[in-house]
């Protein structure tokens, strides 16, 4: 039995499926999906450009458009990190 873990960023789960990321958990009430829309190399490293930002409930009862709650769009993967970092945070500090 594998025990499976999860590269973090500030403590939350941070996983890639192709240009596809996932930051939060699903145990949490949202995760952001991140999609790399554009990307350019540099020397052998493919550098993100462009990221599309997507705060989705997790509650997969609720219909896929309905679950959308923000969205955004940064120049880089750390923007875009940080935006995601926000939004589960306030998130978060407003369900208390």
């Amino acid at each position: 039995m594998s025990n499976n873990k999860f590269i973090t960023y500030k403590g939350r789960p941070l996983v890639r499926c192709g240009n596809t990321l996932y930051y939060g958990s699903m145990a949490d009430e949202y995760v952001v999906m991140m999609q790399i829309m554009d990307k350019e190399k540099l020397n052998d490293l493919d550098i993100s450009k462009k990221i599309s930002l997507k705060m989705i409930l997790t509650d997969e009862n609720v219909n896929l458009l309905e679950r959308i709650k923000r969205t955004a769009e940064r120049d880089s993967l750390s923007e875009a990190l940080d935006i995601a970092d926000g939004w589960l945070t306030d998130s978060y500090k407003n369900k208390q």
